[in-house]
């Protein structure tokens, strides 16, 4: 299993002519037909992530935010592929660009912060912390539009300026609140956060 990737071991079950493994046939026969739906059907999606999270205890407000954080998100990156932003490397650091800058925190410095080590950073925010990162990734959208920006530089810049607006509404923010934003807790469940605690 050490020398196989995800997709690999299903290949492998696949090939399996043992009864054993029909459930497990069946079962990725089942997913890849609702993932075509899904293509069809984008809207198919979006309800199976919203029961997804629903199963894992979240509220309806805080899916609602999670989802429109998503839709904001792939708004901004679509942005960034049509100015000639490579994906991957220059993604990543146009994203800890604008979290710096909302919260003081790249995302992997948040994410220690939180406790956590591969889990989705926003699956663990608060619903303020997702209000915050969905303002500081809009406005970069619509500084990136409106400029009509080219290039990666110049988008590097409407990130950093996207990100800076949404930090010091977070910091008016707390002054009027009197407490951080930026929280430690996290969404783990409490068997998972036991097990952290006395394994590390």
């Amino acid at each position: 299993m050490n020398c196989v990737n995800t997709e690999g071991a299903f290949r492998i079950i696949q090939s399996i002519p043992s009864p054993r493994a029909e459930p497990f046939k069946l079962w990725l026969a089942k997913t890849g037909y609702e993932r075509v739906q899904e293509i069809d059907n984008p809207e198919l999606a979006q309800k199976r992530m919203k029961e997804i999270y629903k199963a894992k205890g979240y509220s309806d407000d805080w899916i609602e935010k999670r989802v429109r954080g998503i839709a904001i998100r792939d708004e901004l990156t679509d942005e960034w592929k049509k100015r000639g932003v490579q994906e991957e490397k220059e993604f990543a650091i146009l994203t800890a660009e604008i979290s710096k800058a909302t919260f003081g925190m790249t995302p992997g410095e948040y994410q220690e912060y939180k406790g956590l080590k591969k889990e989705n950073l926003r699956d663990h925010m608060n619903d303020l912390e997702l209000i915050f990162t969905m303002l500081g990734e809009r406005v970069s959208t619509e500084i990136t539009r409106t400029e009509d920006v080219q290039g990666y530089p110049k988008v590097e810049g409407a990130a950093k300026r996207g990100g800076k607006i949404a930090g010091n509404a977070r910091k008016e923010t707390e002054q009027e609140l009197g407490h951080p934003i930026t929280s430690k807790e996290n969404y783990l469940s409490e068997p998972e956060k036991k097990r952290r605690l006395k394994y590390g």
